[in-house]
């Protein structure tokens, strides 16, 4: 990690503050082009664009789900102290978003109006999880478990497919493991703009959801953007920033976990 010194380095740290818009344009056009084909092409576009960019190997659409004996393959295949932090941050989640939890009123004022507030769970939401340059179990149990919390009907997790020979530690195992713990619906192995595509707009295979949540690289925040209003999304993330405010009292080895669980996100963070 390069280390800055304020205030002798502060023109290089005025650089963070630059954003380059040029990036942002050449991913809307990029992501454009994308939504505009999966439009047209339901299945056999998204399956062209797993196989161009998540290195899948689909001959199908069928292929894109992943079984739920594979999520609890996954499970099984993760070491016990990995089970027990994921077993223990799925029930601090869970008791954190059981305070959340809306209920519906009713009155009839004197002139005999009656006004009501009715809270409704979505029937379909889409979970994007990252699994290109890192995997996030934590990503699924914060997205999942709340929307269990409200009752939504049907949870659906996009990512991108797993690997046929899995290495020692792989992170996606972890996060197809959360998966099933979570209790998701179905996993879509199928990842970036293109399944964000797919689930917003539906196709043959993949049914079209409600709402996307999650996080992602700079081309799954653009397709959020720009299929919001045909969807409801959670918010358009990234790149990730972090400021500690730290004094002598602080724990050097709690501060470096907290900026390195932003720096590990992308390049950008």
């Amino acid at each position: 990690m390069k280390i800055f010194q304020y205030p002798q380095d502060q023109d290089a740290i005025a650089q963070f503050f630059r954003r380059n818009a040029s990036a942002d344009n050449q991913a809307e056009t990029v992501v454009r082009e994308i939504i505009a084909n999966v439009r047209a092409n339901g299945d056999k576009a998204v399956m062209a664009y797993a196989n161009q960019f998540d290195n899948a190997n689909y001959k199908r659409p069928a292929d894109f789900v992943i079984p739920k004996e594979r999520l609890k393959a996954a499970w099984d295949s993760l070491p016990a102290a990995l089970q027990k932090s994921l077993k223990t941050a799925h029930a601090r989640i869970l008791a954190y978003h059981k305070h959340q939890t809306l209920k519906g009123f009713s009155y009839t004022d004197a002139l005999g109006c009656r006004f009501d507030q009715r809270v409704h769970p979505l029937h379909r939401v889409g979970v994007y999880v990252p699994g290109g340059t890192a995997a996030y179990p934590s990503t699924v149990l914060m997205d999942v478990v709340p929307a269990k919390v409200a009752g939504v009907d049907e949870i659906i997790m996009l990512t991108p497919p797993p690997r046929d020979k899995k290495p020692s530690g792989d992170p996606r195992e972890a996060a197809l493991g959360a998966a099933w713990l979570a209790g998701v619906d179905q996993v879509i192995g199928v990842g970036g703009a293109h399944g964000v595509a797919a689930l917003a707009l539906g196709t043959k295979t993949l049914p079209r959801v409600d709402k996307i949540v999650g996080p992602g690289n700079k081309y799954v925040a653009m397709a959020k953007r720009l299929l919001y209003g045909e969807i409801d999304i959670d918010m358009i993330a990234g790149p990730s920033e972090i400021l500690i405010l730290a004094d002598k009292t602080a724990r050097p080895d709690v501060i470096a976990a907290d900026m390195l669980s932003q720096a590990e996100h992308d390049p950008d963070a």
